[in-house]
């Protein structure tokens, strides 16, 4: 059974990989971030691995003056 592939714009959660090349941000940035504000909302921890609710991740951009 193949599974098809859900295109980055309509994913729920980006892994740090998706959200640099989606956003243009670096990710040594994207984890500096997450280490900066652990208990932002834009965040989702599974396990050891970091993900980012990309909505709530726009929005978080669109009120920054600085990345």
């Amino acid at each position: 059974m193949k599974q098809e592939k859900i295109p980055i714009w309509q994913k729920y959660t980006l892994s740090i990989e998706e959200a640099a090349e989606y956003f243009r941000i670096g990710q040594g940035r994207l984890r500096e971030l997450a280490a900066e504000n652990p208990n932002a909302d834009f965040l989702l921890s599974n396990g050891n691995r970091i993900q980012i609710k990309r909505k709530l991740f726009e929005q978080f951009i669109d009120e920054a003056t600085v990345i």
